[in-house]
């Protein structure tokens, strides 16, 4: 697991309760871009094909989880929205470095902190959550996200030197510390 540099406010929990309904729809939307992005990353490095073949499983299982929350939306009679940005992707994605190799490694490191926030705000759900089928639910996700985030930087360090993603990676995580303590709590996913 990665060590994020700093948890999620346990008020986040109580806001994400509060409005259950904006967090399942704002799930459901993190899961598809998840496996839109991994199909992205296989369409643009297609010559990197150790890439290629962790990213495609990634993708079906990101569209997987995508499919199952869209059933527990439908199920409780909403319907999904229109994408909205999301502030805390948004400003991770401002920190990929210029050029081909530094975006590269940059891209594949901030896909695992954001699968790592994810698995700490799932398992945080979780957590929370009454026993019963969405509780399970949670709990499934929280240790597909785990292995998620564990695969962008394993990948990382499939095609960078390991002393140059460690440097990077404390860079980036040092700074997504920074941007979790200081982006309001709201029922999304990030």
């Amino acid at each position: 697991m990665l060590r994020l540099r700093t948890a999620t406010n346990p008020a986040w929990v109580d806001v994400v309760l509060k409005d259950f309904d904006a967090f399942l729809l704002d799930h459901a939307a993190c899961e598809r871009k998840a496996s839109a992005t991994a199909l992205k990353l296989v369409a643009h490095y297609a010559d990197r094909t150790v890439l290629v073949r962790e990213m495609i499983p990634f993708a079906q299982e990101e569209l997987d989880h995508f499919a199952r929350v869209m059933t527990i939306i439908l199920d409780r009679g909403l319907l999904p929205t229109p994408d909205e940005k999301d502030p805390y992707v948004g400003a991770m994605l401002s920190w990929v470095g210029r050029g081909p190799e530094a975006f590269f490694l940059d891209r594949l490191l901030i896909l695992g902190i954001v699968e790592a926030r994810g698995c700490e705000r799932f398992g945080l759900v979780a957590e929370a959550l009454a026993p019963g089928p969405l509780k399970d639910f949670y709990v499934d996700i929280t240790r597909s996200e785990a292995r998620h985030h564990g695969l962008f930087v394993r990948l990382a360090r499939e095609y960078f030197e390991a002393s140059r993603v460690e440097r990077r990676l404390n860079e980036l995580l040092e700074a997504e510390a920074e941007l979790v303590d200081a982006l309001p709590l709201r029922p999304a996913v990030h």
